[in-house]
């Protein structure tokens, strides 16, 4: 399965707004997020993880040869900087675009991007570009 920029942004935004010391199924995250598949909440849920992004549990699952998210209980804290780095529409727009333009639109490729678009916003706003 290809990897989906919008929907790592979009689950990032919807764990976050989770009440604390809860947990959401794929289930109810596909409730929140009905426009992605379960199977493609699950898989992105499963690269956020590897990322280091989201705090879940997969187990494996009889009939399944991926592992299947559990329980997402939160974001990490690199999960919840990535998101402050993204959550602003344009510095999101700005982001996806650069990695088009570069050919690259992996998580840290996109990590690394936002945190220059952002430093640019900021060194622009402080007269220091």
């Amino acid at each position: 399965m290809k990897l989906n920029p919008d929907c790592i942004r979009d689950i990032l935004i919807t764990v976050e707004n989770m009440n604390y010391n809860s947990s959401y199924t794929v289930q109810q995250l596909h409730d929140h997020l009905p426009a992605y598949s379960i199977e493609e909440l699950n898989y992105h849920c499963l690269q956020m993880i590897d990322a280091e992004l989201l705090n879940a549990k997969s187990m494996n699952v009889i009939g399944y040869i991926s592992p299947q998210i559990w329980r997402i209980f939160d974001l990490t804290y690199t999960g919840h900087q990535f998101l402050a780095d993204i959550r602003s529409e344009s510095t999101w727009n700005k982001t996806k675009s650069i990695a088009k333009n570069v050919g690259s639109e992996s998580l840290h490729a996109l990590k690394d991007i936002a945190v220059s678009v952002v430093t640019s916003a900021i060194q622009n706003k402080l007269g220091l570009h």
